[in-house]
């Protein structure tokens, strides 16, 4: 399998869905959400883009099975892609410009492939097995801040899973008074897409799934960075947490996000 001319065709491909997805978030009406769950929202427009993308990826890799957002799993035993065609919802709705398409293949249960597209600036993060990250064609990496006094941090809010949320809340304090910053962005695609290219040091969040986080934390492994779970665990994909740095901070801030959060 050639891995770098299959990237480029799924950046070929994000680019055209996302096309779709950007002339329908200048039409779509509140009569056209519906709600999952409790803050889960989908539209026909997630709905549509997902359907186009798996059309096309069936056609890249017809032996491939899906974890998707919106469709579910199908299982295949060696390839399969993880999907999420629209992440950012809750912004796109509420016509917020941060949205993207998240794609990642797996082979043998290990990302080989990653691709991040930011729709509103039209910016493609993507990476593949063995080489480096790449941003529109550029190379990029993380950032060299070595102190978390320095660093901007990302996380993201929870949604449905409240269980943690005293803890996260006291993290949340911590980290304010203690860092340059905190950003929540609302697609976690993109926040991991910004640790890989350095524009913040860290990215934190606990309740996400397989197709928020996929693509976006291979392309920051590849960028040179670090992935753990809040417990140090090295499976992030299909974890319950997942903590992505520089690599530079990464030990330094676990150990502020273990006194927060036991297992």
């Amino acid at each position: 399998m050639n891995y770098s001319i299959i990237t480029q065709q799924v950046v070929n491909l994000c680019r055209g869905v996302g096309k779709f997805i950007k002339d329908e978030s200048l039409i779509i009406q509140s009569t056209d959400i519906e709600l999952k769950g409790l803050h889960d929202l989908v539209s026909y427009v997630d709905r549509g883009a997902e359907e186009l993308l798996i059309g096309e990826l069936k056609k890249l890799v017809p032996e491939a099975g899906f974890i998707a957002e919106e469709s579910g799993i199908v299982e295949s035993a060696k390839y399969r892609w993880i999907i999420d065609p629209l992440d950012g919802t809750t912004n796109f709705v509420h016509k917020i410009p941060i949205f993207s398409i998240s794609i990642a293949l797996q082979e043998d249960s290990k990302t080989v492939i990653g691709v991040v597209y930011e729709i509103n600036l039209d910016e493609c993060f993507y990476a593949w097995k063995n080489c480096g990250a790449f941003l529109n064609g550029k190379p990029i990496h993380v950032s060299t801040t070595n102190l978390l006094s320095d660093s901007l941090i990302a996380t993201g809010f929870p949604y449905y899973d409240f269980t943690r949320l005293k803890p996260y809340l006291a993290l949340f304090e911590y980290l304010i008074t203690n860092t340059h910053g905190i950003r929540r962005l609302g697609s976690a695609a993109v926040d991991l897409a910004y640790v890989a290219c350095g524009r913040f040091e860290a990215f934190y969040e606990y309740g996400l799934h397989p197709w928020d986080v996929a693509a976006g934390a291979f392309i920051v492994e590849r960028a040179g960075g670090q992935l753990s779970g809040f417990n140090e665990e090295t499976e992030v994909v299909f974890g319950k947490d997942i903590l992505a740095s520089n690599a530079l901070v990464h030990s330094n801030l676990l150990e502020i996000i273990k006194k927060y959060f036991t297992p």
